[in-house]
């Protein structure tokens, strides 16, 4: 606790230094358009860079993945595991002028809990009850113990917007970050401005900020040069040399938390009328034939570090070996086996050149063995509903990465799970996946976790591609960015020189 706390008076005490021009406008190059700006119903990566800005939670992480203090300046566990209290800022107001106090914290617990369509669900699933113990002051009620929960909190779950705004929020978000938002053109921009009511304003110099979704990674990175962009996320391999040689920019690589994956269908709507879903030996053929080191190398340039099972090298939860080549003759005697030759699949993904590049060499890999793969490229934030509402056979499962290894799998695979959009369901898996998430001995959640994986594997509801990269590159005049391993943008400090 008292690095909590020492966290907390570091984070309030450190000012910009006086004088110097700063530009008042910083633009940003995203990958994809955001989807919904609700935190409770959003599934983008891109959509959490807004927010990073727009919406403050309750804790945040450091560069090196400790939780620390944002909405939230301490808190402490009982014994038992069973009650998280915590103590909040008492100079926090939302956008709208309304003071951040421990009603609101409740009622945004409460919506993330128990919104029809929130995505938060499986994430703080723990979490039986929230109480008000006075205006700055919470407590959460747990129905088991949760190793996870602070990491969770850390991000969209422990968003607080204004209640006043819970019905507008897709569209006129109104939240308690250091900036507002202003307007948004669907594919274009996204606009948000400083709000002078926050509680850390004095280190937020830029008045305005741009992000502007470009999913073509040549033109994005043409932007960058060209000074229509100040900052880009997520810059292709194969501009990585120019950008390290051009002295006006300079990169910033980071080493990931979240993977690239492929979901399959096997019991969401029509989707899942497809040959891999009522066989799993396809899958697992499917999975054979993929040939990792080729997209590490073909497209990742050696930045895309092969991926079998959802936990980063730099997780305790990682095993530590797996195999990232192809296995061909293996693919093809699971296809025999199951009496197959030929079999047709779909795959849908977000169209960016990346993701285009990656599926392509899939396509020609399971040609080999014996799968016929249709690709069908789709917007991202639409690919986003298609995955949801089980319109897809298999579909791009990407996603950012926690700092609890708990983050990168449960609400992905578990029954009924936010974001398992393939209906995966298997009550063993379920069943150790929450006795993990429920002690706190990390040697114990090693073994379930290794449980899990082995009954995944044989399952294989999802075939994981690559570990993510996040390499920013930005102006050299932009002063003060650090790379966080979420891969977020975090404008604390951030100004541009003009």
């Amino acid at each position: 606790m008292t690095r909590t706390l020492k966290a907390a008076l570091l984070a309030t005490a450190v000012l910009l230094p006086a004088g110097g021009a700063f530009a008042q406008t910083l633009n940003i190059g995203l990958q994809d358009d955001p989807d919904l700006l609700d935190p409770h119903r959003a599934r983008t990566f891109v959509g959490r860079i807004v927010f990073t800005a727009l919406c403050d939670k309750l804790v945040d992480i450091t560069p090196d993945l400790s939780i620390v203090p944002q909405l939230a300046t301490r808190w402490e566990t009982s014994a038992d595991g069973l009650r998280v209290t915590m103590d909040l800022r008492t100079d926090a107001t939302f956008h709208d002028g309304s003071k951040i106090d421990a009603a609101a914290v409740k009622a945004n617990l409460d919506r993330a809990r128990e919104l029809p369509d929130s995505l938060r669900k499986s994430e703080i699933a723990s979490i039986a009850s929230v109480d008000v113990v006075d205006a700055d002051t919470i407590q959460l009620n747990l129905s088991r113990p949760d190793a996870a929960l602070l990491s969770q909190l850390s991000d969209r779950a422990g968003m607080i917007m204004s209640p006043a705004a819970f019905d507008t929020m897709g569209t006129q978000p109104v939240c308690s970050g250091p900036y507002r938002f202003v307007d948004r053109v669907q594919n274009d921009r996204i606009t948000l401005e400083k709000y002078d009511g926050y509680w850390d304003a004095a280190n937020y110099p830029t008045k305005t900020v741009v992000y502007r979704p470009i999913p073509d990674t040549t033109v994005r990175f043409a932007n960058l040069q060209s000074g229509d962009l100040d900052i880009i996320e997520r810059i292709a391999p194969t501009d990585m040399a120019a950008a390290e040689g051009n002295s006006d920019l300079t990169v910033v690589p980071v080493t990931g938390l979240g993977y690239q994956a492929i979901a399959f269908n096997l019991a969401n709507g029509a989707g899942a009328a497809n040959p891999l879903a009522s066989d799993a030996r396809l899958r697992r053929a499917f999975d054979k034939m993929i040939d990792r080191s080729v997209i590490n190398d073909v497209v990742g340039l050696g930045s895309f570090t092969p991926a079998t099972q959802p936990f980063p090298p730099a997780s305790f939860a990682a095993p530590k070996d797996a195999v990232t080549t192809a296995d061909v003759e293996g693919a093809k005697a699971l296809l025999k086996e199951a009496g197959v030759e030929r079999v047709p699949l779909t795959i849908t993904y977000g169209n960016n050149t990346t993701s285009q590049q990656v599926y392509e060499l899939i396509q020609a890999m399971g040609a080999e063995v014996g799968f016929d793969i249709t690709l069908q490229p789709t917007e991202f934030a639409a690919l986003q509903s298609t995955l949801k509402s089980g319109d897809f056979q298999a579909g791009q499962s990407g996603w950012s990465g926690r700092v609890d290894p708990d983050g990168n799998i449960h609400q992905h695979v578990t029954c009924g799970a936010g974001l398992n959009d393939g209906h995966y369901c298997n009550e063993a898996v379920d069943k150790l996946l929450n006795e993990a998430r429920s002690t706190g001995d990390q040697a114990k959640r090693v073994e379930l976790y290794r449980q899990a994986n082995a009954l995944l594997e044989a399952d294989k509801p999802v075939s994981y591609l690559y570990f993510l990269p996040y390499p920013f590159a930005h102006k050299k005049a932009l002063q003060g960015f650090v790379g966080y391993p979420d891969g977020m943008i975090r404008l604390r400090g951030v100004r541009l020189a003009n």
